[in-house]
């Protein structure tokens, strides 16, 4: 029987708080500020909008940080409230206990905590302070420093940073979220900075005005959808603090063209580069030149789609950029060979890394996958691996499941439907359900037979 746990004296107080919304608005200027942090995630899951707009206004730390809390419905109608409540004048609102707040987070960032620890060093008071725009808070604030004598007297404008993730496209410029923080950042008269972490542009071409509002330098995951590689190059050359770039649909006229040699040229100076993702992306032979200008930081890369040669496989197996990777996806690129070997021995580089890997379409076979499978076996890192819509029997599949059991951190493994299951491989109408559904439960069994009921194998049918 499930027990439910009972609600703390702590919750039943901010439930009642919470109740009395009034009430709730006015206690803001009596509470001690150690409440503040549970009473505004319980406020935010409620969606009790004027008391996250109080409390907004008065909060009493320096960050405020949405990342730990999640919620589709309604999320960004929370965010315009928060946005519209920041406070850019001291007496803007008398109302309210003077605010503290000098950071407004809005992206969506696992682990981030609600508010920063109280920090009495030099260090700077928030994680994710922007480090790079020349408007950012520090930067400003140093200036302003340097110069105070000259402002003695004078009521300044309190300096504050909006981070956001923004997804862009040609109808964006007209989004009224997007009004919305222009608009703040007008009103602010430069005392507000909007800063841009996560960017994913879709037709590059059409995006122009939009992105003339953004310093590119905040930007640190950047995804672009549909560009050339001139427009891409042209806004690589101002984002170049990238921790995660990611291309797909791409059109590249000429690897010998200027436009290529500039892209690499890019690439060459991201330093801080530990993601790549290249999708859609003709690569074919010319793999190399892509990643010899990268760091040897690199933790994931994505090629689905790019069409690579086993010449640009055999330059993996050898490449010291990729030899530390904890994610790798080369689904949907043609694995056909008779010598696997390159394949083996980078698996066999990555064993002590790799957490994720993606092979799913790359019309691998029993002979493929069992020269593969020793080299799979010794991934001891691995936790998810996904091999889905490749031309295996059942028999293989046991034989894999055989091999990935002793891999002991392995938790989800995202199988391919053996060819019998169909009429006609791998036309979806003629898969037979029942013939699946036996797949399913061969699985199961041998799974609890080798301890390993922790593992999940889950196949699509769609």
């Amino acid at each position: 029987m499930y027990f439910k746990e009972p609600p703390t004296l702590l919750d039943i107080a901010i439930q009642c708080i919470l109740n009395h919304e009034p009430l709730a608005i006015h206690a803001l200027q009596e509470i001690p500020g150690e409440l503040f942090v549970p009473l505004f995630t319980a406020a935010f899951k409620a969606r009790h909008e004027k008391i996250l707009s109080a409390m907004v206004k008065s909060w009493p730390f320096f960050c405020l940080h949405i990342g730990p809390l999640r919620m589709q419905r309604a999320q960004r109608k929370l965010w315009k409230v928060m946005v519209e409540s920041l406070q850019l004048l001291p007496t803007e609102n008398p109302a309210f206990r003077s605010p503290k707040l000098r950071i407004l987070d809005l992206t969506q960032r696992p682990g981030c905590k609600t508010k920063c620890p109280e920090i009495t060093t030099t260090c700077k008071p928030c994680v994710r302070c922007c480090a790079y725009s020349e408007r950012s808070l520090m930067k400003v604030e140093s200036q302003c420093s340097s110069s105070s004598s000259e402002s003695e007297g004078q009521s300044p404008k309190t300096t504050m940073e909006l981070l956001v993730s923004l997804s862009i496209d040609r109808a964006f410029r007209e989004n009224e979220f997007f009004g919305l923080l222009l608009s703040k950042v007008e009103q602010s008269l430069g005392a507000l900075h909007l800063c841009c972490r996560n960017l994913r542009i879709k037709n590059l071409s059409e995006c122009g005005s939009a992105l003339s509002h953004l310093d590119l330098k905040c930007v640190c995951h950047l995804a672009v959808v549909e560009a050339s590689l001139m427009g891409v190059v042209s806004l690589l050359e101002l984002a170049v603090n990238l921790d995660s770039l990611s291309l797909s649909k791409i059109t590249c006229r000429s690897f010998n063209g200027r436009a290529f040699r500039n892209f690499l040229s890019q690439l060459r100076g991201m330093d801080h580069l530990k993601e790549l993702s290249l999708s859609s992306f003709c690569l074919t032979d010319h793999l190399e030149h892509v990643l010899r200008v990268l760091s040897a930081d690199l933790d994931s890369l994505q090629l689905p789609f790019c069409e690579l040669s086993y010449s640009d496989f055999k330059f993996l197996s050898q490449c010291p950029q990729v030899n530390h990777l904890t994610l790798l996806d080369i689904s949907n690129n043609s694995m056909y060979w008779e010598d696997y070997e390159p394949f083996y021995c980078l698996l066999e580089n990555l064993s002590g890394t790799l957490q994720h890997l993606a092979i799913n379409h790359c019309l691998l076979t029993d002979a493929s996958l069992t020269v593969l499978a020793p080299a799979l076996s010794r991934c001891s890192q691995l936790r998810l691996f996904s091999f889905s819509s490749n031309p295996i029997t059942m028999p293989m599949l046991r034989r894999i499941l055989e091999y990935l059991t002793p891999v002991t951190q392995l938790k989800y493994v995202i199988y391919p439907i053996p060819v019998h299951c169909y009429g006609r491989w791998p036309v979806r109408g003629s898969l037979d359900a029942q013939k699946l559904a036996d797949v399913n439960a061969q699985l199961k069994i041998m799974l609890h037979e080798a301890e390993r009921d922790d593992m999940c194998w889950i196949t699509y049918t769609g």
